[in-house]
């Protein structure tokens, strides 16, 4: 039986295992990234970054998003955009910032990227799918892999078309495939049996994500389709020991004192990377994941909602959730 656990090569990266963190969208930065790579994690991949602000040198997205930790490697950036020039101009960035893999985004289905001719939009576009591809692989130098959907409607699978034109035409590394349509985002169950049909037809890794709940579900998963490697995404969210749990190397569910220690990492760890004052802010959409992850109550949430800044957050965190603490259910 083949194991998760098995090295293997993406476009000549080595990669330690075959579990992936999949791009968050406005979560998946260096701190996440690296959070996802000590519970097991053999690659972790950036959230999506517009090539067009990497070629306008935007400072935010220069300076916060596109920012590699020497400790996550080897990790991979995922960039979208519809234009090969602005695109081999990006590619070029990443390569300097330290990125071992480049990901082009050819999947999202938010109507504000899908407008421009991105993301989903290039499911219908081959021709230019191929052509940002190639100037992404000729700009940067580095092995490219693709993200897509399996086409744009329920029940299109088009996308199964662009993964072959990619591979053969633009020399692609490697396919992320996420078998739903864009139109339904992330409702309804994936076609594995679709993933699988990719995985038997293309001669390059193919990378399955979407749906997966739980260690059992996603090991099943990588079983079924023959994938060589599986992408977990929202059910890792405040749950870094689901990659433990997929490996084997844990069984049980964390202690309320281990989710209280992450919990306060990720704290530091924001602030290490926007300061006080803008990570008292960006956590709030963090919190929630482990108030569940404890069990916590509503008036701890609330609390920490209201909470201004880093040290109002640590107390209530210390005084409603250590293990001392009473943790109400």
């Amino acid at each position: 039986m083949r194991s998760l656990r098995e090295p293997w090569t993406l476009g000549g990266v080595e990669i330690p295992n075959r579990v992936i963190l999949a791009p968050l969208a406005g979560i998946g930065n260096w701190f996440v990234r690296l959070q996802a790579k000590r519970y097991g994690a053999g690659l972790a991949v950036s959230e999506m970054i517009s090539s067009f602000a990497i070629h306008y040198g935007n400072r935010k997205t220069l300076d916060e998003l596109l920012v590699v930790h020497p400790d996550e490697k080897p990790v991979a950036i995922q960039l979208f955009g519809q234009d090969p020039e602005i695109m081999r101009s990006a590619a070029a960035h990443v390569a300097r910032v330290g990125a071992d893999i480049l990901d082009i985004n050819m999947g999202c289905p938010v109507p504000k990227v899908v407008k421009t001719g991105a993301g989903a939009a290039l499911i219908k576009n081959p021709d230019a799918a191929v052509a940002v591809a190639k100037a992404a692989k000729e700009g940067s130098g580095l092995p490219v892999t693709v993200k897509l959907r399996a086409g744009q409607k329920p029940g299109g699978i088009e996308g199964l078309e662009v993964a072959r034109r990619l591979v053969e035409e633009a020399g692609v590394a490697g396919i992320t495939f996420h078998p739903r349509s864009a139109a339904v985002r992330h409702k309804g169950a994936p076609d594995y049996d679709l993933a699988a049909e990719l995985v038997r037809e293309l001669p390059v890794p193919v990378i399955v994500s979407g749906g997966m709940q739980g260690a059992d579900h996603i090991r099943w998963v990588f079983e079924y389709t023959g994938c060589a490697a599986v992408m977990l995404a929202r059910g890792a969210l405040g749950n870094p020991w689901l990659f433990r749990q997929v490996l084997g190397d844990l069984d049980d569910e964390p202690t309320p004192e281990e989710i209280l220690n992450e919990w306060l990492w990720v704290i530091d760890r924001a602030e290490e990377h926007l300061g006080p004052e803008r990570a008292a802010r960006y956590l709030r959409k963090f919190h929630p994941w482990y108030v569940q992850r404890m069990g916590a109550s509503k008036e701890v949430q609330d609390a920490l909602q209201r909470a201004e800044t880093l040290d109002e957050q640590r107390a209530v965190l210390l005084l409603s959730c250590a293990p001392s603490a009473p943790v109400q259910a």
